[in-house]
């Protein structure tokens, strides 16, 4: 059975940077998607970004492209996302999750699910 779990969050100002990693457990990272998404309260979960299987098919939302970087690490079986020049709109829950499927920003193609990590970005 795939087990997530989220790390890394936590208080930065705006334009700072954090990575936050998801380790797995059960299932090799490389045999799977990994998508990472972010929630607020009141609005619905969004896609951050994808990596599939093959590392070679990844995805970002517009609102992070260009600041965000999704990355593989399989010696430690887990999933990074660096994540630079935040802004206060990047405060949210991060969760990533585990599909068989391909890289996609839907979160109905994902079975598994971290607990989720907080970042808050703020002056």
């Amino acid at each position: 059975q795939l087990q997530l779990v989220e790390s890394g969050g936590g208080l930065v100002r705006p334009g700072g940077s954090l990575r936050l990693s998801c380790a797995a457990s059960g299932v090799p990272v490389a045999a799977l998607t990994i998508g990472w998404f972010r929630q607020v309260p009141g609005k619905e979960r969004e896609g951050v970004s994808c990596l599939d299987w093959s590392g070679r098919n990844i995805d970002y939302a517009d609102s992070v492209l260009g600041r965000f970087t999704i990355s593989r690490d399989d010696t430690q079986n887990a999933v990074n996302l660096r994540m630079n020049s935040l802004l206060p709109e990047d405060t949210a829950v991060y969760y990533c999750a585990g599909s068989s499927g391909g890289c996609l920003l839907d979160t109905s193609k994902y079975s598994f699910w971290g607990q989720g990590t907080q970042v808050n970005v703020s002056s």
